[in-house]
């Protein structure tokens, strides 16, 4: 049996659903496209929203949108896709990274206040692997030192925190559509605020430096960061199927929790109360370290993925304009998670047979029947 760690929940619904593009030749944005994004508009509980090309663009569409610029600083978790730093760097201001509790595996509030400065503009809290971070403490985080909030909502489609919607709780809210999210269009982002004069600056940025597609005069710069009614099809297919994804993925995780609770070495990863969970991955942690069960996994034909790697240590950043000197003692919670962390497979498609034979390896390999 080979078991993949994921695979888009994606059919003849979705097939059938482009047809009508081309039946009407209407390939670019169009009506689909606000028929997603009014669904979208719905389930987040925002009044206004734009699509973005792919989720790192719209992280950068929304620190633009908030005047995020040259000069300026960002907290963001040391504990994330590279996106999130990435998005902060195109605007040209310098992302500030700051280690993750171990519990949530969210920012440390108490570590994001030893890096403030006079530069600091906004904070990024990042609803990772399908839990919502403490929204309550990074309002009241953010209030006091005067930041704006850039919620990364890339994998939080579908997760609240104390019942509102992640991506409409801070200024502006960032959601991906990547294959191996929630819902997907294979590619695509999507921005999201309640804030009018936030709305009309992503509309400038978005498309040419102007409101309406057709005309030819532009009072701003802008770029051309639209999507198509082919992928706007694709994402109405899937969210309605959008109960169904989420019932799925926690009938899988209760099967994970059933089978592996007993392993004292493994933790699975919960979220913090306040805060449903659509698990984007099912995220463990293994205290012994996760190469001996990951290559074991391997063996039995299971395709594993580690956390992700700290940001603070990536070559890419090795020459940013730093005078803090980040130690890895700073970050070692970020640290302890990529050498400990493994995600297990999990999607929709996913069978019992399939996710039965995943715990049965892992209890194998401690030994237990």
């Amino acid at each position: 049996m080979r078991v993949s760690q994921f695979e888009p929940s994606i059919g003849q619904e979705e097939y059938q659903a482009i047809q009508q593009c081309f039946d009407t030749k209407w390939i670019t944005e169009g009506k689909l496209c606000k028929e997603f994004s009014d669904k979208l508009l719905d389930l987040i509980g925002c009044k206004y929203g734009v699509f973005a090309n792919n989720g790192t663009l719209s992280l950068y569409m929304a620190l633009r949108s908030l005047n995020i610029g040259p000069g300026d600083e960002v907290l963001v978790p040391n504990f994330t896709f590279i996106a999130s730093a990435n998005s902060v760097i195109m605007t040209g201001a310098t992302p500030v990274f700051v280690d993750v509790e171990e519990e949530t595996f969210h920012i440390d509030l108490e570590k994001a206040q030893r890096q403030i400065s006079e530069k600091t503009k906004a904070i990024m809290p990042v609803h990772i692997y399908g839990t919502s971070a403490n929204m309550k403490k990074i309002k009241e985080f953010s209030e006091k030192n005067g930041l704006k909030i850039v919620e990364d909502a890339a994998q939080a489609i579908g997760v609240n925190w104390q019942g509102d919607h992640c991506g409409s709780l801070g200024h502006v809210g960032s959601f991906s559509f990547f294959a191996d999210k929630t819902i997907t269009t294979g590619e695509g982002g999507f921005v999201c605020t309640n804030d009018e004069k936030t709305y009309e600056k992503l509309l400038y940025i978005r498309n040419q430096g102007r409101i309406n597609r057709g005309s030819f005069i532009h009072p701003e710069i802008g770029f051309n960061f639209r999507i198509t009614d082919i992928q706007a099809a694709i994402g109405i297919a899937q969210f309605g199927k959008l109960p169904q994804i989420i019932d799925r993925k926690l009938e899988i995780l209760e099967i994970y929790k059933n089978n592996l609770q007993d392993i004292e070495k493994i933790k699975i990863h919960q979220p913090e109360k306040g805060s449903n969970h659509v698990p984007f991955r099912v995220a463990i942690t293994d205290s012994n370290g996760r190469q001996g069960l990951m290559d074991h996994m391997e063996k039995n034909n299971i395709e594993t993925r580690t956390f992700f790697y700290p940001l603070h240590l990536q070559p890419c950043f090795s020459k940013l304009d730093d005078s803090r000197g980040y130690l890895d003692g700073d970050m070692q919670t970020s640290v302890k998670l990529y050498k400990n962390g493994i995600c297990l497979p999990s999607y929709p498609s996913m069978d019992n047979e399939k996710v039965e034979y995943v715990c049965k390896t892992i209890r194998d390999y401690y030994g237990l029947q």
